[in-house]
């Protein structure tokens, strides 16, 4: 039998290698790596041939699709369309988000409201099954279908999931778990990747849905390898700021449907709840002022008007300062770098700040034309009509390029009283919509004292 020989294991993205070192070729981080005994591979062994069997095979035309339509709903409408209608029976979710963002009270909601009609076992290995009851009290929620336990073992979480007694559990957080099988700490690469190997095999072959907790880097990357991920069927991201604001659910991985969904909740004492308008929630308290500027943008398929604030003042250092909160920084440095060039205005010596209102954080590139129309209305204290809302992506050369579902874009702002939205020219434009072509006709057009 070959023996057992000792590695060192990167514990931000799993590269393995002899010897230990200060820092990770692969992944570029830190005094990551930690030595761990590796088993030797079935390979290794020589029996990989005669082990092997041969597979049964189905036609596709007899596959039952009963677990895509026999889903388990959660009771949280936001979450069922997120998932693509519900829970598929056997499957595997990953959840992952900041601490306190809620992603223990969105799992305890989800828990009682699935114990309704099955058995839900809710296992932690950060809480006490008494800390977990303070909490479900604060919900007012309770149900005899839902069982509390708090284990750190993978092995005997994986046992009572083979008892195929439970319709749904829930598993908060694959960090804590350890299986006795492996040498490591609990949290490290293997320790990870084989305790989820683990569990979503037992749970997939017991018919079980599975819901697993993950913990985020302060980069805001899923901890632990990139195999995490691709291991489970769905992965849900709870983002948000953790002090206030709107929290965003949305699947970065769906194999049972679109990660185009996504779900807005706020919290409250009741716990999470859906955000019927928040639209119109995220401009009850805006103040028409220069800086200030509606974005019409899309949160998956859902479209949303936010208030993008940017604020220009002379430095009185010889380096200005540039902060974005909820924007990306290096995309607000490009788009200055166009309105220097492509605009009159004279941003070299002046500190820029963005700030997206509610907590929101915009990836859609129809949110270049809004940033650029906030930075110009504050730099010339000049301010847009109330009643206009702006969208579109800008290029390089200053222009306005076209962006997707502008229909619904300008539908929403239409129900909210915005009677012009600012944006690219279309084939078929929009009754709201002022088409414009560059940033430099867009600002001479409408800013206004």
């Amino acid at each position: 039998m070959p023996k057992s020989k000792t590695q060192f294991v990167c514990q931000q993205c799993g590269a393995m290698q002899s010897r230990w070192a200060g820092r990770c070729d692969n992944c570029g981080e830190w005094n990551t790596f930690v030595e761990q005994v590796t088993e030797p591979s079935i390979a290794a062994g020589g029996n990989l041939r005669s082990s092997g069997k041969k597979l049964v095979a189905t036609p596709v035309a007899q596959v039952s699709n009963a677990a895509m339509t026999d889903r388990i709903s959660t009771r949280i409408k936001d979450v069922d369309e997120v998932l693509g209608g519900g829970i598929v029976p056997a499957s595997v979710i990953l959840l992952a988000g900041q601490p306190g963002i809620g992603k223990s009270t969105i799992l305890t909601q989800i828990a009682f409201a699935v114990a309704a009609k099955h058995s839900v076992l809710y296992v932690s290995g950060e809480e006490s099954v008494e800390q977990i009851k303070s909490r479900a009290a604060r919900l007012g929620s309770f149900s005899d279908q839902l069982l509390l336990s708090s284990s750190v073992s993978a092995d005997d979480i994986a046992a009572t999931i083979a008892t195929g007694t439970h319709k749904l559990v829930i598993v908060d957080s694959i960090q804590t778990i350890a299986s006795q099988a492996i040498s490591s700490a609990p949290g490290s690469v293997s320790q990870v990747t084989n305790c989820l190997n683990l569990l979503s095999q037992v749970a997939k072959a017991n018919n079980t849905s599975l819901i697993i907790v993950g913990h985020v880097t302060k980069e805001g990357s899923i901890a632990g390898p990139k195999l995490l991920e691709h291991l489970v069927d769905v992965v849900l991201n709870l983002e948000g700021d953790r002090y206030g604001g709107f929290k965003v659910l949305r699947a970065v991985k769906n194999r049972y449907g679109s990660t185009n969904e996504t779900g807005i909740f706020e919290m409250t004492e009741a716990g999470l709840t859906v955000v019927e308008n928040p639209s119109a929630a995220l401009l009850a308290e805006r103040q028409a002022t220069d800086g200030s500027v509606v974005l019409v943008t899309m949160e998956g398929t859902r479209p949303l008007l936010v208030e993008v604030q940017a604020l220009v003042n002379k430095t009185n250092f010889g380096y200005p300062k540039r902060t974005a909160s909820g924007f990306d920084l290096n995309r607000m440095n490009l788009l200055i770098a166009v309105l220097e060039r492509r605009t009159s205005l004279n941003l070299a010596d002046s500190d820029i700040y963005i700030n997206v209102v509610g907590g929101i954080k915009l990836s859609d590139p129809a949110a270049d034309l809004a940033v650029c129309m906030a930075i110009a209305t504050s730099a010339r204290e000049r301010r847009l009509e109330p009643q206009v809302a702006v969208l579109g992506e800008v290029g390089l050369s200053g222009e306005i390029r076209r962006v997707p579902y502008i229909e619904k874009r300008c539908k929403e702002a239409e129900k909210l009283g915005f009677t012009t939205v600012i944006g690219p020219n279309y084939q078929k434009n929009p009754k709201n919509l002022a088409s414009v072509a560059d940033i430099r006709t867009t600002l001479n057009t409408y800013l206004q004292k």
